[in-house]
Order: structure tokens, then sequence, then C-alpha cells
């Protein structure tokens, strides 16, 4: 579920940078870039929560 919502949060990053391009907001493509790091930190946080069950 977490591994989820870290594509998810991933992809309204990259929905949200290219909004900025279109309309040359630095502002929004910064934001969008700030979602996809924090969806990719969430994601990889996830998978590493999995392994740890795993291994146990």
């Amino acid at each position: 579920m977490a591994k989820a919502k870290g594509k998810a949060r991933q992809v309204k990053g990259k929905m949200k940078e290219a909004a900025g391009d279109m309309t040359d907001d630095q502002r929004m493509q910064a934001e969008g870039r700030g979602e996809q790091a924090g969806g990719k930190m969430e994601e990889t946080s996830a998978k590493a929560r999995e392994r740890m069950k795993k291994n146990k």
C-alpha cells in the first residue's frame, strides 16, 4: 500500500513539474520535483520495511 502511495506521489509530482514547464512557472516545477523526491523516499522506505518483514 505504501509503495503505491509513493508511486502516486511521484506521478503527481511529474504532472506538476510538467505543468510548471508548460506555464514557465519555476515554483510549480520545483514543487513537482520535491513531490517526486518525497514519493521516491516513501516508496524506498516501504520496500525496506517489506524486506525487514521477510527476513524475520
